[in-house]
């Protein structure tokens, strides 16, 4: 009865380790698509990206896409987010309506909103990437990076991006990076050490859409 009882201790431990390795090997990305201003006018390249990502993550990964704008630090900006089911009917079913919602975006965001609220939106990111227990652990901002707060925002936080990589597409140029590209390096520059600062696994820029597998 003794060994009966040890063996069945064993197993359950056993069963319990293979959950917790699948759960490590398993991918989380949150998107973060800036709709501020004239940036709104990027929302098809963004499409792009997330029909990539619906391409690329395998079953028990998770993806969440949600708007950058005036303040981001709130789950009702994200657009869609959904755990990737093993049932391939069932995926295939997900991928769908996120499809559907992100198409959404481009109608709710007409006009753009009058702020760029990047780091509440980084803030509720790492939120939900910790949450999923995912070994790997990826934001993406679809943005140029420069953010605007209101005079009523208060955003002097310190972030915790300890094992979160951090990847930024498609930075664009403002019409201020043209006079003075010190301007466009600067920026970038800046947000590095700060996610770097901030504990982040990784900080990584791509501009060239044709090249997303980069981002992994």
């Amino acid at each position: 009865m003794r060994r009966r009882w040890l063996i069945m201790l064993l197993l359950a431990a056993v069963g319990l380790s293979g959950c917790g390795d699948k759960k490590s090997h398993a991918r989380a990305v949150y998107l973060l698509v800036d709709t501020s201003g004239t940036y709104a006018q990027e929302l098809d390249r963004a499409e792009q990206v997330v029909n990539f990502l619906l391409g690329t993550l395998n079953p028990g990964d998770s993806l969440a896409v949600a708007r950058v704008k005036s303040r981001s630090f709130t789950e009702k900006d994200i657009v869609a987010k959904a755990t990737f089911a093993k049932d391939p009917l069932q995926a295939n079913g997900q991928k769908r309506a996120f499809k559907e919602r992100v198409s959404a975006l481009k109608e709710k965001s007409k006009g753009g909103s009058a702020y760029t609220d990047i780091t509440g939106g980084i803030l509720q990111a790492a939120e939900f990437l910790n949450e999923t227990g995912a070994g790997r652990k990826t934001i993406l901002i679809f943005s140029d990076m420069q953010e605007e707060l209101d005079a009523k925002t208060e955003r002097n936080v310190n972030m915790n991006l300890t094992g979160i990589r951090v990847v930024a597409l498609n930075v664009t140029k403002l019409a201020t990076d043209n006079v003075d590209p010190k301007r466009y390096y600067g920026r970038l520059e800046s947000w590095e050490k700060r996610v770097k600062s901030a504990g982040a696994a990784e900080w990584r820029m791509i501009n060239d859409l044709e090249h997303l597998e980069r981002m992994f």
